[in-house]
């Protein structure tokens, strides 16, 4: 029987181990290869007992990495997604044109969308495919070169850079506004808020809010959503409060649409962050839209 050259499991297993490793759950990495949960269980019982270390933690709930399971996948993913670069390249017979960037819905629509036609008009040879999700996991998938997202600089393996940072304040509708101009900070939860629940655990809600600035509360009553601007139409409209990041509703504010209520005004415990894989060579394509959010990002910082 011949050795194989590189002494590695099969292609196959750690295919299926790095799908597992990214979704952290069989289910879904057997949805994405097209296999059953049974087949991706097998597959990982088989690369677990070839190495002879568990790779994964099994939880009532899904499943977590081991320390050894952190460290294959993060040699599996550099290298599949340096491998799909260069697969993607030959395609298209030019590496420098496409950049694919991840962003939150939020941060897509209310920030960057407005500001891309710059880009578009500066640098006509580059295309770039927008990503747009509020599930963190889908930024690790591999066509994703660059990433602006919300936090507090701790994602591993990547490098990190400060875009700006945010406030945040009570927003709602010119006429509720109107009927409640006599609100304090301290009646806040006498008044319909708008929840926005999402995947990023980063982002501040009403409780995280009302609690930092010294309100005492209980369960605050509202509407919920889970889309932020959805809860921002919803506030428009008349309906509630809305926890307003000023970095995406100053256009909607200057505008006239919403307003601010109350003098309550806190610093965000986060920042927007200009993120990239640190394993990683970046396509001049990258290189191209990175500068451009860097030097778009300092004339935010100076309004």
């Amino acid at each position: 029987m011949v050795r194989r050259y590189y002494d590695l499991p099969s292609l196959t297993a750690l295919a299926v181990f790095e799908a597992s490793a990214r979704h952290l759950s069989f289910k879904l990495a057997a949805a994405e290869l097209n296999v059953t949960p049974g087949a991706v269980s097998r597959q990982i019982k088989a690369i677990e007992d070839e190495l002879g270390v568990p790779l994964f933690t099994r939880l009532g709930t899904g499943v977590a990495l081991t320390s050894a399971g952190e460290e294959l996948y993060s040699v599996l993913a550099s290298g599949f997604s340096r491998a799909a670069d260069i697969v993607r390249n030959v395609k298209r017979g030019d590496r420098s044109k496409n950049v694919t960037l991840a962003c939150s819905d939020a941060f897509a629509s209310m920030w960057l969308i407005p500001r891309m036609p710059d880009f578009w008009t500066r640098y006509q040879d580059i295309a770039v495919d927008h990503l747009i999700s509020d599930n963190p996991k889908d930024y690790r998938r591999a066509e994703v070169e660059l990433r602006i997202r919300y936090g507090f600089r701790s994602w591993s393996d990547e490098n990190a850079e400060l875009l700006f940072d945010e406030t945040i304040y009570p927003v709602c509708g010119p006429g509720f506004a109107s009927k409640h101009r006599d609100a304090t900070a301290e009646s806040l939860t006498d008044l319909p808020l708008l929840h926005v629940d999402w995947a990023d655990p980063d982002w501040a809600g009403w409780d995280e809010v009302l609690r930092r600035a010294g309100v005492p509360h209980g369960p605050t009553r509202g509407r919920r959503f889970s889309k932020f601007f959805v809860a921002l139409q919803a506030a428009q409209a008349d309906q509630g409060v809305a926890v307003g990041w000023h970095r995406l509703v100053k256009a909607q504010i200057d505008e006239g649409k919403l307003v601010r209520l109350t003098d309550l005004e806190l610093p965000a415990p986060g920042g927007y962050y200009l993120t990239w894989n640190d394993n990683r060579t970046l396509s001049p394509a990258a290189e191209g839209l990175r500068s451009w959010i860097r030097e778009v990002a300092a004339q935010e910082r100076e309004n």
